[in-house]
């Protein structure tokens, strides 16, 4: 696929060393051309800076990979993105990161699908540390990534692209549900940062193997 990432910090960096290594085409944007320029010469390979209005140019999908509050003006800075599938990566943090500034009734990815009506919004990848996100697939247990969206098309092209880079995707239902994912990332920092577990950790739901009834 062609890749359009909006963010240059942690996750942009992660996403576009694993999206490359998958041997997808990434063009990387950021507020300031010089932070998008800095990653794709560290990463290299596959991975070009552009301008944020051209990010949207020649790609399948767009990775908006900002925080929050930076979410709708980056978005709305990028030209010709109607019809675009934007995956929002974004858990609404307050300023201390400890708790979310929305939720309940709405959600970030809820939000940002009202601002820019024309794209359509998928929420994925925020319970995934870039420390998760930038590290090589493999090991037996494949890391799950949650995908929430009302467009059948854009959930399936972020259903497909999470497999090609090593991730298990899990169909979380409509992007409402996107209120229940993000109190689900701030958990995962919550137990990443002050429950001392590290950030090289990810929710994932199993099926319980061989649950027996209990008669009363």
């Amino acid at each position: 696929m062609k890749i359009g990432i909006m963010g240059a910090g942690n996750m942009g960096a992660a996403f576009a060393r694993r999206l490359a290594a998958a041997d997808h085409e990434v063009a990387i944007a950021a507020q300031g051309l010089d932070e998008a320029r800095k990653v794709a010469s560290e990463v290299g390979h596959r991975v070009r800076a552009v301008p944020r209005e051209e990010l949207a140019e020649g790609t399948d999908l767009l990775i908006l990979a900002t925080p929050y509050g930076a979410s709708v003006d980056a978005l709305r800075a990028v030209r010709h993105t109607d019809g675009k599938t934007v995956i929002d990566i974004s858990n609404p943090l307050t300023q201390d990161m400890s708790g979310l500034v929305v939720g309940h009734t709405t959600s970030a990815a809820e939000e940002i699908q009202r601002a820019v009506p024309g794209v359509k919004v998928v929420k994925a990848f925020n319970t995934v540390f870039s420390a998760v996100l930038g590290s090589e697939p493999g090991g037996d247990s494949k890391v799950q990534v949650f995908y929430a969206g009302d467009d059948a098309g854009a959930k399936n092209t972020v259903r497909r692209l999470a497999e090609s880079v090593g991730f298990e995707p899990v169909d979380g239902g409509p992007l409402a549900n996107a209120r229940y994912l993000e109190p689900l990332g701030m958990l995962n920092i919550w137990f990443g940062y002050v429950g001392g577990r590290g950030t090289n950790i990810a929710p994932r739901w199993d099926t319980a193997a061989s649950v027996v009834p209990v008669a009363f």
